[in-house]
Parts: C-alpha cells; structure tokens; sequence
C-alpha cells in the first residue's frame, strides 16, 4: 500500500471516529429525552444495568461528590429507575440498584443497538476483532487521559 494511500486511512479513520462519537453522542441525548433524565443520569443507569453499586462509587464513576450523588439518586428514585437497599453484608451501607422497569426501558432503548451490534461484530474474524479491540482500547486510554489534563486547565482558561 502506498503511503498516499496508507494516510488517506489514516483520516477516514479519524473522521469516523469523531462521526461514531457524535453518533453515540446522539443517540444518548434522545434516550435520555426520552427516560426524562439529563445525560448524568443517564450514565448513572448505565453504571447501575451492570449491577448493584453503592453511592461513593456511584460518586467516583460519574465524578461527582456524595451530595451531588444523593440529589441525583432521589430524583432516579422519584422516576422509579432506582431503589436503595441495605448492603446484605453491612447493613449500614447502601446498595443502589436499577429497577426492572427502568431496565426494560434500557434494554427497549439500547437493545436493538447491541442485537444488530453484534450481528456486524460476528463477520469478523478473531485476528480483526484482536485489532478493533486494540484500535478501541487505545483510544478510550487516550480520552481518559486527556479528560484529566482538560479537567486540570487553570481556572484563568475557563470563561
């Protein structure tokens, strides 16, 4: 392949990257019109559809503080798409999990996406997924790090 050809790639890669973003990006903002909740609550379910969660790791996945947290937490309650429980081995804690109802709203939403998701996952072969996944690794470890680098700017940058 010749260089021309090998950076020409390289861009549409970077283009389809930014486009698949914005896409995502887009389908997040009507799920989360449509379940009524901002897009941190959103994630917030998102978190919760894995399993159970307590309140401070809620609080360090979405990077808010403990107060931030319980204000988001009451109003998922006030929708019924959480309950609280205590933590079966130190009832002094609290466990927060997604409702059935709010999963079913989650799976009614996002469902189609992953079924036809991975019906295009399964034309690949175990050496190009081995690739996707690098190719998508990477670049999740590259937005994380400049999260923190952005999140770090002086307030001086911010206005």
């Amino acid at each position: 392949m010749s260089r021309e050809n090998l950076e020409t790639l390289r861009e549409q890669v970077g283009r389809e990257s930014q486009t698949l973003q914005a896409a995502v990006d887009s389908v997040d903002s009507a799920a989360a019109a449509v379940l009524g909740v901002n897009r941190t609550d959103l994630r917030c379910l998102e978190i919760l559809l894995a399993g159970d969660s307590t309140p401070s790791a809620l609080a360090t996945a979405l990077s808010l503080t403990s107060g931030s947290v319980t204000t988001m937490l009451d109003r998922l309650a006030k929708l019924d798409y959480v309950v609280r429980h205590p933590e079966p081995g130190d009832r002094r804690k609290v466990l927060v999990r997604i409702t059935p109802e709010a999963a079913a709203k989650a799976w009614q939403i996002y469902g189609p996406i992953a079924e036809e998701g991975a019906t295009d996952v399964a034309r690949y072969t175990a050496d190009e997924l081995r690739t996707v996944l690098d190719f998508l690794r990477r670049s999740r470890e590259l937005q994380e790090r400049h999260h923190g680098r952005i999140a770090a700017l002086p307030k001086e940058f911010r206005r």
